[in-house]
């Protein structure tokens, strides 16, 4: 117990003491944490270095390019499609987007700050979903030039995994969780955790 009377016991480990196999539930937790948590960090370094996946060198970040304003300036409709032409290429959305993704990724990877990387990711995969509006486009031969499915693609989905990791404490099992809410300026401030 805490000294608020909180329990640190994290749902899966409620379950756990009732007998139930949660052991299992939490490593596949922690799987799809530290996963999700590769795609952000991912992202993060072949935008940086241009490993040439999805960003060729000569368009890095350290040789000058930009990493958003390739996706912003590419939006062709949409309810933000203005919004998303301003901010395409500048200082502050570049440094916004790259420090998101490391800061989502980390987070994830080692399980620290996951409620706060849970409302960051989601934002950010809310924002990039928007901005693919509509989804399920089709080329004239009739093929789809994206996510076939006009409601759910994987922004949401990461998103959402980013935002039950937090809510099932997927920090705590391969990660440095437990001690990250142990902390003492986690402990005075529980959004941090």
């Amino acid at each position: 117990m805490t000294t608020t009377g909180r329990s640190h016991a994290t749902p899966l480990e409620h379950v756990e003491a009732s007998g139930s196999p949660s052991i299992t539930a939490a490593r596949v937790l922690a799987v799809l944490r530290i996963a999700t948590g590769f795609i952000f960090l991912w992202a993060f370094l072949d935008k940086t270095f241009g490993f040439g996946y999805s960003t060729p060198s000569e368009r890095s970040w350290i040789s000058g390019g930009s990493p958003t304003e390739g996706f912003l300036s590419h939006v062709e409709v949409g309810p933000l499609q203005g919004f998303f032409h301003t901010i395409a290429g500048t200082a502050w959305a570049d440094w916004a987007f790259m420090l998101g993704l490391l800061g989502i990724g980390v987070a994830l990877i080692l399980g620290i700050g996951l409620r706060i990387a849970a409302v960051s990711a989601a934002l950010m995969m809310a924002l990039m979903w928007i901005a693919e509006w509509p989804l399920a486009q089709h080329t004239s031969a009739g093929e789809s030039s994206g996510s076939t499915n006009p409601i759910v693609d994987y922004h949401i989905v990461y998103g959402l995994v980013a935002i039950v990791s937090a809510l099932t404490y997927a920090g705590h099992t391969w990660g440095f969780g437990r001690q990250w809410a142990e902390l003492p300026f986690v402990r005075k401030y529980p959004w941090l955790a």
